[in-house]
């Protein structure tokens, strides 16, 4: 089997790009989808079809904040930390089948989704993808999730394994290590494995002496031989610097097929020379069994996730995030309001939001005004926010709510800054405004 069924690389656009079709046509099962390969998708997934029919389309949508298909508009569904705060598994599956259902209707296939990490708060990249900090919680509805994507025929990925919620690092960034020991994130994966989940992602995070990604001990040993899954096993972005800043791609694709990985993935900062170059590297390098082994779970994907097209009562799924928003406090607001933002540095796992409720957008280093309502993000993460915490002023924290404010009017929390939770927080704001 080829080599090149064993990378998902990505590129830039709403077209593909001839380097694609050529590594299609060598052997190359998957592709990786980015926001802005979204533009016309049922032209692009036509496209990619042409070349391959049982071709794997795989992306991050995990409701909330991350999203791919809305990347302009924001999510309309809830974060996973609501759907951990309102804690219904039925609902948590019903939110995972629709947006399965929104994927199978775009031809998309694979879905790394649902994140099994369990959190802490001072995690950068984390935060609301995960459904909380309580590994029993977070194992019960990644079930759940795994359920509601894979009824609609399209893959699930519970990620990033074997934790990055228990890290204070951002893998996009550096090379984390755990805070606590590994056993404490594993209760969630093994529910997904319970599930039947198609897939699991690994994380650049430091385990022993290298990225878990890298490290046979934890995918050869402790995944496959110490949990039982016998899926298929996926690493995370080659050019993320958990694992970049110590190795070359090649080399890092090599090691990552040899301790166990099946496909890697290889994001469009990276063309055709440097996939070229991963796929010669895993054809003359990799032993000959461990490469068609993996080859065929890649393949054993491609016949699983063939997504159905459904009709998904989505009204739950839709209403979810204005169920999880709180509100404490007087929330009487001035007829024409000022709304500031106070925004951090976007997660990367997430990308710049281009959407919002504010009307000023504030900037660490920038002076923050007064204000009716500010809105933030992780205060306990930035202690520059903490300036929004005037008397009569209105907080609304879209990120965890660690922090509380002492002197502002009302905190309202919406445990996400997706379009579904901002919309709950301005339906809120909006019948309280008085002349």
């Amino acid at each position: 089997m080829s080599a090149a069924a064993c990378v998902l690389p990505s590129f830039p656009g709403a077209a593909p790009p001839d380097w694609i079709r050529r590594f299609l046509a060598r052997g190359g099962r998957g592709i990786l989808l980015f926001a802005d390969n979204v533009g016309d998708l049922p032209a692009l997934v036509a496209s990619l079809r042409l070349e391959r029919e049982d071709l794997l389309l795989a992306l991050d949508e995990e409701g909330g904040d991350v999203t791919r298909l809305e990347w302009r508009e924001g999510s309309p569904y809830p974060s996973a930390a609501a759907l951990g705060a309102l804690d219904d598994v039925s609902l948590t599956e019903e939110v995972a089948a629709a947006i399965a259902a929104d994927l199978a209707a775009a031809g998309v296939n694979w879905n790394f989704a649902p994140v099994a990490d369990v959190n802490v708060p001072e995690n950068p990249v984390i935060g609301v993808r995960a459904f909380g900090s309580d590994a029993a919680l977070v194992a019960r509805h990644v079930a759940a999730a795994v359920r509601g994507t894979q009824r609609l025929g399209v893959a699930a990925c519970a990620k990033h394994f074997p934790g990055h919620g228990s890290t204070v690092e951002d893998s996009h960034l550096g090379l984390p290590e755990l805070v606590g020991p590994v056993e404490a994130g594993l209760e969630p994966f093994r529910a997904a494995i319970g599930a039947g989940v198609a897939s699991i992602m690994t994380a650049h995070v430091k385990v022993h002496d290298d990225a878990a990604t890298l490290d046979p001990l934890v995918v050869a040993g402790l995944l496959r031989r110490g949990l039982g899954f016998e899926g298929l096993v996926v690493a995370d972005a080659l050019e993320m610097k958990g694992v970049s800043t110590r190795h070359d791609v090649a080399d890092a694709a090599v090691l990552a097929l040899e301790a166990g990985v099946d496909a890697v993935l290889v994001g469009h900062d990276l063309g055709e020379p440097e996939v070229d170059r991963i796929v010669e590297a895993l054809a003359a390098r990799v032993r000959p069994e461990r490469l068609a082994e993996a080859a065929a779970r890649v393949a054993a994907l491609a016949a699983f996730a063939v997504p159905r097209l459904a009709e998904v009562d989505r009204r739950a799924a839709l209403a979810a995030a204005a169920r999880a928003v709180q509100v404490e406090g007087d929330l009487s607001l001035p007829e024409d309001p000022r709304i500031v933002e106070l925004r951090p540095r976007a997660n990367i796992a997430a990308g710049e939001a281009e959407h919002g409720i504010a009307t000023i957008v504030v900037r660490e280093g920038e002076s923050v005004p007064n204000a009716d309502v500010y809105v933030v993000r992780d205060v306990h993460r930035h202690p520059w926010m903490e300036a929004a915490d005037r008397p009569g002023a209105v907080v609304v924290e879209t990120g965890l709510p660690v922090w509380r404010p002492r002197r502002a009017s009302a905190h309202v929390t919406t445990l996400g800054g997706g379009r579904a939770a901002l919309a709950a927080a301005r339906a809120l704001l909006e019948p309280r405004m008085v002349a």
